[in-house]
């Protein structure tokens, strides 16, 4: 085994035994050289060992860190622990359970659904555009701002994760790219990786997307579609003014690109209207209601241009990809009777609600946040690093999602965390955001010292 390799164990053990801690800073490599009496060179070889092996962390200016948690890859971004543990207060996923009244609703839409006839007509498999019923309520259900969904282009899915990767596979090949917000959904990342997608980061401003950096990635290498949040954007919570999506709109129509419009917020601001009201010749539209019911539906739409609606109707039915008969069945009842429209109503007023606690708690903080939104952007003061406080806060009982989960690069992410709100009660949620404002306010090494 090379010199520079047995080096990089004892540090690595020093990391693994704890002598080192997440956040401690290596020495400069020269001052390591001196201090183990090897070469520069080799010096260089340990520090790029350690990288490698996901132990370190190097920040252009300011030197090498250990790392707090292990590096962030499509597919494992946001990883749900397989048992959560006692006591522990997720801020990283939002997961909202329904609540007794909204559970009572529920359960009185479902009464119809007892009788043996309707049951065995529940039961019963359906296709990739669901049923009759199903598209009725969701042109009705789902509508908002002017626009609603087009019956005979709706089609149905086991969830919106779903619904994002058969529209990844219906428009963009495998080896091909797609473009994403700087900042986008993990699972859709995850997606297009296992889809042997290649995902292109555009910049952004405070409006989203510009139009203008999207032109300059498509004339370097063409893409083959978009896939875009323009309401309530997660993590960044930016939803796109008028002026801009018109803007994109007419971007994307001169490139002859389709979109995808990943919508599954936008019930939280339902007068907003989708960017498919200005390109509806181009854009699937991904819906779900997960958010704006219950956690634990796993119902999805892709509702599409004409000229689309095949191909991702294909990719749906040739994928796991279709919805539950019975879940479809359900849905279609609490989008009909108006169960779906009071949760989202009472969800709308929650949202407000827990902002209102984080206003309150982070105050003084660089914060970005809608008002409707059940998740907010936290950019961390200096000098904590968004690793380091991830790892301070998991101590504390209290877990986050750290920038890099949401970027296509995480070495080059913000020291920035998104803090979702919707899941703890309101009290647990008020602790814990008072519990990390003061953590915040601390040094890293006096926060470690308190421990």
């Amino acid at each position: 085994m090379d010199d520079y390799r047995l080096i990089a164990d004892r540090i690595a053990a020093d990391i693994t035994e704890g002598r080192l801690r997440p956040g401690d800073r290596l020495p400069p490599q020269r001052q390591f050289a001196r201090q183990h009496a090897i070469a520069a060179s080799t010096a260089a070889r340990v520090y790029t060992e350690l990288a490698r092996r996901g132990l370190t962390v190097g920040e252009v200016g300011r030197g090498t860190f250990v790392r707090a948690t292990p590096p962030l890859a499509p597919g494992t971004w946001l990883a749900e622990p397989a048992d959560p543990t006692p006591g522990r207060i997720d801020l990283g996923m939002n997961r909202p359970g329904s609540s007794p009244e909204h559970a009572a609703l529920l359960a009185r839409g479902l009464s119809g659904l007892l009788r043996a006839d309707v049951l065995t007509d529940a039961l019963r498999q359906v296709g990739a555009r669901g049923t009759p019923q199903a598209r009725a309520a969701a042109a009705t259900g789902l509508a908002r701002a002017g626009w609603a969904p087009d019956p005979a282009h709706t089609l149905f899915t086991a969830g919106a994760r779903q619904a994002i990767a058969a529209a990844i596979s219906a428009l963009v090949p495998p080896g091909e790219r797609l473009g994403v917000e700087r900042f986008t959904y993990p699972p859709a990342a995850g997606i297009a990786a296992r889809l042997g997608v290649t995902l292109v980061p555009l910049d952004m401003d405070d409006d989203g997307v510009h139009p203008d950096a999207l032109r300059a990635t498509h004339r370097r290498t063409p893409l083959r579609a978009l896939y875009l949040q323009p309401t309530l954007h997660n993590p960044l919570t930016l939803t796109m003014p008028p002026k801009r999506r018109t803007e994109i709109a007419a971007t994307v129509r001169d490139l002859d690109l389709p979109v995808i419009e990943d919508a599954v917020f936008s019930f939280l601001r339902e007068e907003v209207p989708p960017l498919a009201a200005l390109a509806p010749e181009r854009t699937v539209v991904v819906e779900s209601l997960s958010k704006r019911i219950s956690a634990g539906l796993t119902v999805g739409f892709a509702i599409t241009p004409p000229a689309l609606t095949e191909r991702v109707a294909t990719a749906v039915r040739t994928g796991p990809f279709t919805a539950a008969p019975y879940a479809l069945a359900a849905a279609t009842r609490w989008l009909t009777d108006g169960t779906a429209a009071e949760i989202a109503a009472a969800k709308r007023a929650e949202a407000a609600a827990r902002q209102r606690i984080a206003r309150e708690r982070l105050a003084g903080f660089t914060v970005r946040a809608d008002e409707r939104s059940d998740h907010l952007w936290w950019e961390l003061p200096t000098p904590w690093r968004a690793d380091t406080f991830l790892a301070a806060a998991a101590r504390r009982g209290i877990a986050l999602a750290p920038a890099a989960a949401f970027t296509t690069n995480p070495a080059h992410a913000p020291h920035a965390v998104r803090i979702a709100l919707a899941t703890p009660p309101h009290d647990a949620l008020a602790a814990a955001l008072t519990t990390l404002a003061e953590l915040a306010r601390t040094r890293p090494e006096e926060a470690r010292e308190l421990e």
